[in-house]
């Protein structure tokens, strides 16, 4: 094993800088994975600059959650079903397992709630040569699954929970807003009986995607500056049953509010900045009945469900992988998805020293 490797450190809000560094020593409970992609999430841009108060405060730090790669050191007290070689994602959550949120189900909740890659400070995220997890989070990935639909587990469970949280049923409606990671959503809620399904965005390339993949019907803002009145009327004038909301940012928040059907959910899954608040009227929760719930990230065997769906072809994410970036040029990419439209996933590999482009 190296002593030394690469990692691309956030040290402070948009500065972002190659160092070398030394790879992480496991416990014993722990494994060391060599990574091999780590997909940029929209989040990150957020943390790059300094969008979240919780996670500026730890920089420096790598961050980079979306990883996937193969064992390379195992901890002296993990199972021998684990081997070096094997290719395996990882559950990002650490909970303390013993707070009143953990004793009732609610990991996420958690009242020392941390993610790797996100608040892990201590440790290297994804954007690094190795990274260190405890062994009962590792996922073995099947032979199956591609190494580039493997980068995509993290987020499919993210949006395995929300899906499973709205608790959408059979034959509703939905209109989803956002069509980057919304157009996961898309295909799990059709997974689910939805119908129809309608996703909103601003993008044309990437909106034609969402209908290839499972968009009933498209809304560009572009064209349609009214999504609202769009939606109603999609609907026969009663609103979507469910809308959820994948962009993150008030207004959308607010008219995510007014497409909703009487009795309708809303599922939040966009994270807004610290300091971003929306408008919406507290009379509608009460005389329509509408409701709101969140849902933040995936956790436990989401993992396992969300391999399952990728292993057994419900899911194939590999579309929306735009291309490949050496570990060089993470700061470039992330960048250049907040300017370039037409990207939608971007991969970060150590292991190449030239981009791979492959949707254009």
């Amino acid at each position: 094993m190296p002593k030394t490797m690469r990692a691309q450190i956030l040290e402070k809000p948009y500065r972002m800088a190659l160092h070398e560094v030394p790879v992480p020593e496991i416990a014993p409970d722990e494994v060391l994975i060599k990574i091999r992609y780590c997909g940029i999430c929209g989040s990150d841009w957020g943390a790059y600059i300094g969008k979240y108060a919780d996670e500026a405060a730890l920089l420096p730090l790598t961050i980079g959650h979306e990883f996937m790669g193969t064992i390379a050191e195992i901890g002296s007290s993990v199972p021998k079903t684990i081997s070096q070689g094997d290719r395996v994602s990882a559950d990002i959550c650490l909970t303390c397992g013993t707070c009143y949120h953990c004793r009732r189900g609610e990991g996420l909740l958690c009242s020392t709630f941390r993610q790797i890659g996100i608040h892990t400070a201590e440790t290297s995220g994804g954007y690094s040569e190795y990274i260190k997890v405890p062994w009962k989070n590792i996922y073995k990935i099947p032979d199956s699954v591609s190494d580039y639909q493997a980068a995509f587990i993290e987020p499919l469970t993210a949006c395995l929970h929300a899906a499973r949280n709205m608790n959408l049923k059979m034959a509703s409606s939905i209109a989803v807003i956002g069509c980057g990671l919304g157009i996961i959503h898309g295909a799990l809620v059709k997974l689910r009986g939805a119908a129809p399904v309608i996703i909103v965005g601003d993008n044309a390339k990437r909106l034609q995607t969402a209908k290839e993949i499972c968009a009933d019907y498209t809304i560009n803002i572009k064209e349609t500056p009214d999504a609202v009145a769009e939606v109603l009327r999609i609907t026969d004038g009663i609103g979507a049953d469910y809308v959820l909301e994948a962009v993150g940012s008030s207004k959308t928040y607010e008219q995510a509010f007014k497409m909703l059907r009487k009795g309708g959910t809303l599922e939040s899954f966009g994270i807004c900045s610290d300091d971003d608040f929306a408008s919406i009227r507290p009379v509608s929760w009460v005389l329509e009945e509408k409701k709101v719930s969140g849902s933040c990230a995936g956790i436990g065997n989401d993992w396992g469900d969300a391999i399952a769906l990728l292993q057994y072809k419900r899911i194939d994410p590999t579309p929306l992988i735009s291309m490949i970036v050496p570990l060089e040029e993470t700061e470039i990419a992330l960048k250049e998805l907040r300017e370039n439209p037409d990207l939608v996933k971007v991969l970060v590999s150590p292991e190449i020293d030239k981009r791979i482009i492959l949707y254009n």
